[in-house]
């Protein structure tokens, strides 16, 4: 059986530097810092004081009240970021077979705030279980592709990748096989997050994941860099409108990029920390390129997992390094986590977006925040520091990586004509 190609169609985004496509390339290419003092709630008592939230996000500008109260954080940005890729993509949703169109979505967490604030309500009361008929819609992962759908009226396949921060880049992988074996025609893909919360930030401060750099919250994340001490938690998600090929010639879509490939794997060695010589993020990038077809020399640049943890930067180098050799020294690698922070979730998606969007403006975009040398860090490395370098981008490869030891990677060609 001959495998359908597979091309991304349309891009939407809304992330911490950025509330649309237009604005988070702007903030991309511009080296901006999305991490500021935490607006959500009252952060005396934490040790991060900070994160990576929306800016100026109202959700009564794409929602009427009732169905705003109805919808988790997490869920608004989905459907708003889907909103947006399928305008992009020009698809008409009058004539397109809607039982060929699916929604493959990723999220690590869902509506954490929702369950947050039931169980605090619950426990705060006399005992009674008063709930809100909405608690479980409004909590459930699989609720965002689902009001996506609805939305829409999209028949086709329909659920959530649950892979904590690989999730969206599970999904992408997903919607690549579905549309190869001819399951669907179109898919809408992607992922949302929103763990700024109460129980998001302590949580992950309670395992020492986050940065604690209060003084200086903008340039707190800070991959690569000697003095990095943890992720700066983000919000938000991306959407990507992936078309079999053939379809989407005949309806006369633009296209950004064909994906080629996508590769999965697991450390299998600790329910946090990478493997210290990245034996499981070898195997995915490897795993990525003969899914693709390609020979490592064939990569450009890879938009690297890079959370500004310092066991996980150098593991993912370490196996930069064992993959693609001498080559590695001729591409660029980066981080945009450096400006987003860490959208768990919706990771793949919004840097999936970013690989795509250097191929389209021949722009890499920075890690910014670097000032110190890791000697742990091969210095021939181009880690992109601080500034955007422009380069012709024909190959893009993005790595994400989970907790529980979930790998994995998808990779992206400029198409020639």
């Amino acid at each position: 059986m001959e495998l359908k190609r597979v091309v991304v169609t349309g891009l939407g985004a809304l992330t911490p530097i950025g509330n649309n496509l237009e604005e988070y390339w702007e903030g991309l290419k511009s080296g901006k810092s999305g991490s500021a003092p935490i607006t959500y709630f009252d952060t005396e008592k934490f040790k991060t004081k900070f994160a990576c939230e929306l800016k100026n996000f109202n959700p009564l500008d794409h929602f009427d009240r009732k169905e705003a109260r109805k919808l988790d954080r997490f869920a608004q940005y989905a459907m708003v970021s889907a909103d947006e890729a399928i305008e992009d993509s020009g698809i008409d949703l009058e004539t397109v077979d809607k039982y060929r169109v699916g929604v493959i979505w990723g999220a690590g967490i869902g509506g954490l705030e929702t369950f947050q604030n039931e169980v605090i309500n619950f426990a705060e009361g006399d005992g009674t279980p008063r709930f809100n008929p909405f608690f479980i819609p409004k909590m459930i992962a699989d609720i965002a592709p689902g009001n996506i759908s609805i939305k829409h009226g999209f028949m086709g396949a329909n659920y959530t990748t649950v892979s904590a921060c690989a999730s969206s880049a599970n999904a992408m992988i997903d919607a690549l096989n579905n549309i190869r074996l001819g399951y669907s025609d179109v898919i809408v893909s992607g992922g949302s997050e929103a763990a700024v919360t109460l129980a998001g930030m302590g949580g992950f401060n309670a395992m020492h994941a986050l940065s604690t750099r209060n003084e200086s919250p903008e340039t707190a994340s800070r991959p690569f860099d000697s003095t990095r001490d943890g992720f700066v938690l983000g919000e938000g998600a991306g959407a990507l409108i992936l078309e079999e090929y053939e379809h989407a010639k005949a309806r006369g879509a633009k296209i950004y990029a064909e994906l080629l490939g996508g590769g999965l794997s697991s450390d299998a060695y600790h329910m946090t920390a990478p493997h210290p010589e990245g034996d499981g993020v070898v195997a995915v990038m490897k795993n990525c390129l003969k899914n693709a077809g390609l020979k490592p020399e064939d990569v450009d640049v890879i938009n690297t997992h890079g959370t500004s943890t310092p066991l996980g930067d150098v593991a993912e180098l370490k196996a930069i390094s064992k993959v693609f050799g001498d080559h590695a020294k001729n591409m660029n690698i980066n981080s945009t986590k450096s400006m987003t922070g860490h959208l768990l979730g919706a990771a793949g998606a919004i840097e999936a977006i970013a690989s795509i969007l250097s191929m389209k403006y021949s722009l890499i975009p920075p890690t910014i925040n670097h000032e110190n040398i890791d000697e742990n860090i091969d210095p021939e490395l181009n880690l992109t520091l601080n500034k955007a370098q422009e380069r012709e981008v024909k190959i893009a490869m993005s790595n994400t990586f989970g907790f529980g030891g979930h790998n994995a990677c998808v990779v992206f060609k400029k198409l020639d004509e």
